[in-house]
């Protein structure tokens, strides 16, 4: 069992990801038909470790071990995770519920009629035996008017001999299913991987070091000191607004059960939505939040002629040569990852794992995440850390009802949800862009 904590396994991934790296570099050969692998041509597993076949099965073995590497640095983010949620649960632990009428042990309200009653009940059945003589009181404590009069309405009645059949003019009844089919809509994609952090401002002020050039040298006994540069400037990201709101009569909130739970879920699930978006395509215009896609900084690379994977391993160096961090995550549309899954060998043999399989959602052991907030044909990759990226809460999503205008006379209410977010990357170089997939 590993021991090892998610920072401990990140960078072992990047380690592991480095050496797998230099053996495609050595055994890349380009031609003007393409490009291939010579694995004859590799000497960086050392002098034990020679010919293509041994060099592939040294290939295939750090292959599996990264995307081990990968599942457990996805398994303990997952945990951090659960203790993020854990703590998100106990802010509405308090919250009321929605009461529950009295439920049989199949969940389902049981109401006897009348006459189900009478019939079962011992003091009846005795006197029934006994002749009948005379008459007999029963009581039922525990049977609501409201109850008794739903059932005789079914005319469920002691005694009835007519037959009840469709062809004496009573269409049966058809009682609809629970619940309701929902429509179609994006999921939440992104936010999942993105680092959450709290502020009580209405903006965020950090340093940014701009300037950073280290000039240190030998020097000579009695000569002069070489001079390092270092400049810091204050940079701010403002707390946005994104809010959603439904008109409602009182009617449909006081006698439709659930309906309030649902509009409550509804309106904060569109407001996470837009949130999840904002965060990838935000244009930062009017009380837009200021996406990855338009954060000035971050780095570009054009897939040209390269397969889709080597346009993304490319993309992973820049990050960890020019911006010095380690990549964690690729994001790219279903459609593009898509034709990452369907990659097949020149003899047909698919890359990504047998039809038959579900196949890994990883690319050079990165976790892949699949969004479509943004086009088909870009596709991004980087350092998903609380270093460079961070969404700060300001206020979580907070449900309000109230009346607008004239509401009050009108006999209606309006549903608002609101909640305030900034979205700051720290270090833009730590992401890149990669485009014409």
């Amino acid at each position: 069992m590993s021991s090892l904590t998610l920072k401990q396994v990140r960078d072992k991934l990047a380690e592991k990801q480095d050496a797998l790296g230099k053996v495609f570099a050595e055994a890349l050969v380009t031609t003007d038909s393409g490009k291939s692998y010579d694995f004859n041509r590799v000497t960086c597993l050392g002098e034990k470790v020679k010919g293509s076949i041994a060099v592939a099965e040294q290939v295939k073995a750090m292959n599996a071990e990264l995307n081990e590497l990968g599942q457990q640095a996805e398994t303990l983010d997952a945990a951090e995770k659960a203790a993020r949620d854990q703590e998100e649960r106990e802010k509405v632990r308090g919250r009321p519920t929605i009461p529950n009428g009295k439920s049989s042990s199949s969940g389902e309200a049981s109401v006897k009629s009348l006459g189900e009653m009478v019939a079962e009940a011992k003091a009846y059945q005795d006197w029934a035996k006994a002749g009948a003589a005379g008459g007999i009181t029963l009581q039922f404590d525990s049977l609501l008017p409201s109850d008794a009069l739903a059932k005789g309405m079914a005319f469920e009645t002691i005694g009835s001999k007519a037959l009840m059949a469709t062809t004496a003019g009573w269409a049966p009844q058809s009682l609809r299913l629970p619940g309701f089919v929902e429509a179609a809509t994006r999921p939440i994609q992104l936010l999942d991987i993105i680092p959450m952090a709290q502020t009580g401002f209405e903006q965020i002020s950090y340093m940014e070091e701009t300037t950073r050039t280290h000039a240190a040298a030998e020097a000579a006994e009695g000569g002069s000191y070489s001079e390092s540069t270092f400049v810091l400037a204050e940079k701010t990201s403002p707390v946005r607004k994104i809010t959603d709101s439904l008109p409602v009569t009182d009617e449909q909130l006081e006698d439709v059960a659930q309906a309030q739970t649902y509009i409550n879920s509804r309106l904060m699930f569109g407001v996470r939505q837009r949130l999840d978006g904002q965060t990838l395509v935000g244009d930062a215009t009017g009380a837009n939040l200021r996406g990855l896609k338009n954060t000035a900084g971050i780095q570009t690379h054009a897939k040209g002629a390269d397969p889709v994977p080597d346009a993304f391993y490319k993309a992973m160096t820049k990050i960890r040569t020019v911006g010095r961090a380690i990549p964690t995550h690729h994001v790219m549309h279903p459609e593009d990852w898509q034709d990452v899954r369907l990659l097949r060998t020149t003899d047909g043999i698919y890359i990504w794992g047998s039809p038959s399989e579900a196949g890994p959602d990883r690319m050079w052991g990165l976790s892949v995440v699949q969004q479509d907030a943004d086009a088909a044909g870009t596709g991004y990759v980087g350092s998903f850390q609380p270093a460079w990226i961070s969404l700060f809460e300001r206020k979580g999503i907070d449900v309000q009802i109230g009346f607008v205008g004239t509401q009050f006379k009108e006999g209606k209410r309006t549903v608002r949800a609101d909640a305030r977010f900034a979205f700051v990357i720290f270090r833009p170089p730590a992401f890149c862009q990669i485009t014409g997939i």
